[in-house]
């Protein structure tokens, strides 16, 4: 029987190289957002990263670019709240969003937020894939679930990354994903296919480029 929402297969070898010459050209800050009116011009495809604090996001897009500390612009202080933009040579954007759970921050900072969120899910044409990363030594959370819901609703295809995975054993993985499975099939809007990644070791990191350079 065909597992639901299996671990994606390794590219072939063209796809691979497309990927990794996407990420071989320049890779920059462009700029924070923090109102729609703010967000750059959509000339371009966009895909961007969405996960818990402390998930793994930042060394994540870092590993992604070839970049040490490109993504450290969004983890300042006062920049904890917005939108962050990268462009990656002329053909795409790399959307950082904050991470979620706002164990410390404000109400009124979180109903902001949540809003600003909610207005860019559902109306950036451009935006083609939400990557919602998760712990894999966690699985997927109550909180990650709500931005599933709100990516259901808002009706932008996302798929699930799991960062992390060197820090755990196979049985632990495999217990995690089981977890993560159940979640997915809840959400309509969930991608087919989980992404295992570490940042560290570099696992899953020349699958990702090739996957966000054959996205159109």
């Amino acid at each position: 029987m065909q597992l639901t929402f299996p671990i994606v297969e390794q590219p072939d070898e063209f796809t691979l190289e497309t990927g990794r010459k996407l990420f071989l050209g320049p890779v920059d800050f462009l700029k924070g957002v923090v109102a729609m009116s703010g967000l750059p011009p959509a000339d371009r495809l966009e895909v961007c990263f969405a996960g818990r604090s402390n998930v793994g996001k930042s060394s994540l897009i870092n590993a992604l670019t070839g970049r040490k500390g490109l993504a450290r612009a969004s983890n300042t202080p006062g920049r904890t709240q917005e939108i962050n933009y990268f462009t990656v040579g002329d053909e795409r954007y790399i959307v950082d969003l904050p991470g979620y759970g706002y164990a410390n921050a404000p109400v009124a900072v979180v109903e902001k937020w949540q809003n600003l969120l909610k207005q860019y899910l559902s109306g950036r044409q451009t935006l083609r894939r939400v990557f919602v990363l998760i712990d894999a030594r966690h699985g997927a959370k109550k909180v990650d679930e709500e931005i599933m819901t709100l990516l259901d609703r808002s009706a932008v295809t996302f798929q699930v990354v799991m960062t992390k995975v060197d820090k755990i054993g196979q049985k632990q993985l495999n217990e995690s994903l089981e977890a993560t499975r159940e979640a997915l099939s809840r959400h309509p809007a969930a991608f087919p296919e989980i992404v295992l990644t570490s940042s560290d070791k570099g696992d899953g990191i020349a699958t990702l480029r090739a996957i966000i350079s054959t996205i159109d």
